[in-house]
């Protein structure tokens, strides 16, 4: 892309408060020392999008020990694609990138001075500055965004769909919950829910080729999505006895390992109930509210090992390499594409959930 020839402006949606996001027109920023200026080609929007433009506490706080994580007025969209169209000084040194090269960047901007990112935990960075959230890091529901120089810049081979690259962001998180559950060959693995991040982590677990792999949703046509990302068997709970299903496959002892990815309290004590004594249970996904379950089960009668997932640290090399090589059905993930300007029709379209998986916005 000719620089010169390029807008000095650019439409951009813009978080002023809950449910109150504006269409407006920005001035295209200038990358400075370090940051690379990208022309972005696909954004999707995932649930913790959804529950910010709804208001859930986790992002707005909840005026006593919960503080607001956005920093309004602010650019969303953390899981994107898009063109490197210029370098501030440095950047291709720094990135390893040129221009016209299409990039991922990975959600969080780590501060590389913090315990956590000191330690190589950078997913759990304090000032945990991820795309279009906080003022330093606007987001990708623009024309064009900035990546800052700590930025963890991933070039994508240029014959994958920009859409697809889009799904690398999701796909890391989802590989991160399935290495943590540490999956045996022996093991019966079940994933709750089907969502974008549902269905990745079966296509991960099935990398790792357990013994059963047993996918769950509400939704039959999203299970039918699901076997062709790898699982053996597909049940939705509303129309079995999901217990007696697991049983029936376990011996009577329960799943080995339980995946909770659809953010409803329910899951959470289905997983309990079904788990086996010393499961492993992964929580990775995003509350609207609190949820209670008996903890008992937890210690006194299972024994089990709880481990809650956040973003994909390490894992995006992985997914990239996987929708290289098309081993997911992403055009079928990938159910709906809108304009940017329709960017409200597209929230809806996704805390709606039921005819769609990933909602994506095409700037």
């Amino acid at each position: 892309e000719n620089i010169k020839k390029m807008a000095k402006t650019m439409k951009a949606v813009r978080v002023y408060g809950i449910e109150d996001y504006r269409f407006e027109d920005l001035e295209i920023p200038e990358p400075g020392h370090g940051e690379i200026l990208v022309k972005v080609s696909a954004v999707g929007i995932c649930a913790g999008d959804a529950k910010t433009y709804t208001g859930a506490s986790r992002f707005w706080g909840n005026g006593t020990d919960l503080p607001a994580y956005v920093e309004p007025v602010v650019t969303p969209g953390h899981e994107f694609s898009g063109k490197v169209v210029k370098l501030g000084q440095d950047a291709d040194k720094i990135h390893k990138v040129k221009l016209g090269d299409l990039v991922v960047s990975e959600q969080i901007v780590p501060c590389q001075d913090c315990r956590y990112c000191k330690t190589g935990n950078y997913q759990m960075c304090v000032p945990h500055h991820v795309y279009g959230f906080h003022q330093v890091t606007q987001g990708a529901m623009a024309e064009y965004m900035i990546f800052p120089k700590n930025a963890l810049v991933h070039v994508v081979p240029p014959q994958i769909d920009p859409r697809h690259a889009a799904f690398i962001e999701p796909l890391a998180c989802s590989f991160h919950a399935v290495e943590l559950g540490n999956i045996q060959w022996n093991d019966v693995v079940v994933i709750s829910g089907c969502g974008p991040l549902g269905l990745g982590m079966v296509a991960g677990a099935r990398q790792k080729q357990p013994k059963v792999l047993v996918a769950l949703d509400l939704c039959n046509w999203k299970l039918d999505i699901a076997k062709e990302c790898g699982a053996d068997i597909v049940l939705n709970p509303m129309e079995c006895d999901l217990k007696t299903e697991i049983d029936n496959l376990t011996e009577g002892l329960g799943c080995d390992v339980y995946i909770e990815a659809t953010g409803a309290g329910s899951s959470v004590k289905q997983g309990l109930n079904i788990i086996a004594r010393l499961g492993r249970f992964i929580e990775f996904s995003v509350f609207g509210k609190e949820v209670t379950a008996d903890w008992s089960i937890i210690g006194d009668t299972k024994e089990l090992t709880i481990r809650g997932g956040h973003l994909g640290p390490y894992c995006w090399p992985k997914a990239i390499s996987m929708v290289a090589k098309n081993l997911l059905p992403l055009d079928k993930i990938i159910s709906h594409k809108f304009p940017l300007k329709d960017y409200e029709m597209a929230i809806k379209k996704v805390i709606s959930s039921q005819d769609s998986i990933k909602v994506m916005l095409m700037p």
